[in-house]
């Protein structure tokens, strides 16, 4: 397997083509996409182009979003945008050594994440917050049916985002959208000791995005990470499959 990143892409603006900036700063690397590569692209240059951001200035906090920010020692102004992207909070606190608090909410594309994956980090200005795509999907088949087209050959996406996780420290890069790669691979069979496996399924989708980080800094201006030489088999998953259904919550 071989992992690289894209160099040389632009400052993503709304309204930019990130598919042909892809094509472009490939063909300045004198690199072209193979068959069964997958592309890891991080969510942020997606919203970026889609318009998925939003200035702070142009927000007016309602009554529950002055509340919450009170308590968790926020602007109320991004506590309302984490509203609007939420379907429920699910969790709100501030330790005393905090300088802001920390809140749980479930997207409403049903993620469980802080600040409902609202995130300033990245962006061009300050005030401007980020947003998830409003259908992360649909973005990564955009981009995936336009590097097919060019390149003639089958490939795959996913869109990542970085989460926390529960009962572990630090963060890591998790797929938020997909495109012909499988959410989950259920091994049947046996292991390597001749033991039946019985609940087996690796979380392929997550695998490519967390490895993605790898290479994926913060500050390295290194959205795009392609792996190559993977076997996989192209699917119709999409992100919402990585999720535990509600009845399987053990902790609701």
């Amino acid at each position: 397997m071989q992992v690289f990143s894209v160099a040389g892409l632009p400052d993503f603006q709304p309204g930019m083509d990130l598919s042909q900036a892809i094509i472009e700063a490939l063909a300045a690397q004198n690199t072209e996409l193979m068959a069964g590569d997958i592309l890891v692209i991080a969510h942020k240059v997606v919203s970026k182009t889609e318009g998925a951001v939003i200035d702070i200035e142009q927000v007016t906090p309602s009554d529950e979003a002055i509340q919450l920010a009170a308590e968790v020692n926020k602007d109320p102004r991004k506590v309302e945008v984490i509203l609007r992207q939420s379907s429920r909070i699910i969790r709100s606190m501030k330790r005393p050594e905090q300088e802001e608090g920390t809140i749980i909410a479930e997207h409403k594309l049903g993620f469980i994440c802080a600040n409902a994956a609202v995130d300033e980090s990245n962006a061009d200005h300050v005030g401007q917050l980020i947003t998830l795509p409003d259908d992360p999907d649909a973005s990564a088949m955009n981009v995936c049916n336009a590097l097919e087209k060019h390149f003639g050959c089958q490939l795959g996406v996913v869109v990542s985002d970085t989460f926390g996780r529960p009962w572990r420290l630090g963060q890591t890069n998790v797929a938020v959208g997909l495109a012909r790669v499988p959410a989950i691979t259920k091994l049947d069979g046996s292991d390597a000791w001749g033991r039946e496996l019985k609940v087996t399924a690796p979380a392929f989708a997550d695998e490519l995005a967390a490895a993605s980080g790898l290479l994926m800094s913060k500050d390295g201006k290194c959205p795009v990470i392609i792996f190559r030489g993977l076997a996989w088999q192209a699917s119709e998953s999409k992100a919402q499959d990585i999720l535990r259904s509600k009845r399987e919550d053990l902790f609701r």
